[in-house]
């Protein structure tokens, strides 16, 4: 690989730093390809803004400043600026569909990869340049600035702008086979502190907690000297309200709010990234989902982690399992990681009567089907109270009258035949007679 001089290229008339040829070219490898890419950018920065910029980073783990910067690269009104492409013959564009939209349409966009950009008044530059292994195409993720004041003022920025999208969006982590990967995600519908039903006392104490963590003057904690961390436990069978309180909690509380799905793949690599990242949004929110699910090779250094004198300041913590016989006794038996622990059981009949009003049973059924559905639903969590509204709901559509005690003998027989597996009792076949 060669290094030239800007050329322009090809019918579009974009410009890269690299071109290939056939007859002269050799392959570059190790540092002296990385000093040819990083010296290439500097080049065609200067050549375009006449001030020398400096690299910054390179492949740090900064998700939420990429994020920031590329909704910048997609907006026309941005003052982000394509600078170059890296090399000839790959990406300038790329397409995406997207399904989220009234009627899904393919967008065509500007290539995050293979591409130089910079904000032209800000002094800082992004590059996702391709890194060649074999067959194999990677990429070095690089942050130019044009001095340590614009890196600052930068992040800045940044920081405040990510405070603004927490209001609309939740930060997701997840662990998968190729590491921790995380993508923001719209709030699509908002739920509110009275959508939650739950045992009143509980739900006060947890949202009093929430309000005086998140206090502008943060007094109690410097005055007493109690560090500024804390952590809640929510434990009980799933459907019972846990992930609506979670959800909840993010659209009430003014704070960024992030979402970690733990997985058999997570590991002690993706618990470094996810406490770095929650470190620079403190003061915010880390819900920890399916905390159970911990793989057992790095339970030692999740707990290590959250007994790091620095690791949680400014963080509330929230860790749901669905299973808390499997959860290690290390978590709540020790203070500093979650200082309480929340039941969140199955629903008595006041809190079931509640919820059929809430979620609007009387529009469906008599008062002697309300009745049933309050009475007769014992041992039922709210997610199959919903789904009995939805079956009386289809069938009072369907027929204009609903036999609530059917329908809820029913749900048991099809509960009971789960529970034990026993999913063909009553049948001598299966498949068409």
């Amino acid at each position: 690989m060669r290094k030239s001089s800007l050329v322009v290229e090809g019918e579009n008339g974009l410009k890269s730093i690299y071109s290939f040829n056939r007859e002269t070219d050799k392959e570059l490898s190790g540092y002296a390809a990385l000093s040819e890419i990083i010296g290439g950018m500097q080049e065609a920065l200067f050549d375009t803004y006449g001030k020398q910029f400096e690299l910054f980073s390179m492949n740090e783990y900064h998700f939420e400043l990429w994020t920031i910067f590329e909704e910048d690269m997609r907006d026309e009104g941005s003052e982000v600026e394509h600078v170059t492409k890296i090399y000839e013959k790959l990406e300038s564009r790329t397409f995406t569909y997207d399904g989220e939209a009234q009627e899904p349409i393919y967008q065509v966009q500007p290539a995050l990869q293979n591409n130089l950009y910079a904000y032209k008044n800000a002094g800082i530059a992004f590059a996702r340049v391709p890194i060649f292994d074999g067959a194999h195409i990677g990429q070095l993720e690089c942050v130019l600035a044009v001095g340590e004041h614009e890196m600052k003022t930068f992040l800045q920025t940044l920081r405040d702008r990510l405070w603004q999208k927490s209001r609309n969006e939740v930060l997701m982590f997840k662990d998968g086979m190729d590491g921790l990967q995380q993508e923001h995600q719209p709030v699509t519908r908002t739920v509110t502190r009275d959508d939650v039903v739950l045992n009143e006392e509980m739900k006060t104490e947890i949202y009093q907690m929430l309000d005086h963590f998140f206090e502008e003057d943060r007094s109690f904690f410097t005055s007493y000297r109690i560090p500024y961390r804390r952590g809640i436990l929510l434990y009980g069978p799933p459907g019972n309200g846990k992930t609506t309180l979670v959800k909840s909690i993010a659209h009430t509380v003014d704070a960024p709010v992030a979402y970690w799905q733990i997985t058999e793949f997570t590991s002690s690599d993706s618990i470094a990234q996810v406490f770095q990242v929650a470190a620079r949004l403190a003061p915010m929110i880390l819900v920890i989902e399916d905390i159970d699910s911990m793989p057992d090779g790095v339970r030692s250094y999740f707990l290590n982690t959250l007994d790091g004198a620095t690791s949680k300041e400014g963080i509330f913590l929230v860790g749901t399992t669905n299973y808390p016989e499997r959860i290690d006794p290390g978590l709540i038996n020790r203070a500093g990681r979650f200082d309480r622990g929340y039941e969140v059981k199955l629903p008595g009949e006041e809190l079931r009567k509640r919820y059929t009003v809430k979620r609007n049973f009387q529009s469906v059924m008599d008062e002697q089907g309300l009745d049933l559905a309050i009475r007769h639903t014992e041992g039922f969590s709210f997610a199959q109270l919903s789904e009995l509204f939805i079956a009386c709901a289809l069938e009072k559509h369907q027929k204009g009258k609903v036999d609530v005690g059917r329908i809820i003998e029913s749900m048991r027989s099809e509960y009971k035949k789960s529970k034990t597996g026993k999913w063909w009792e009553g049948n001598d076949h299966l498949g068409f007679r």
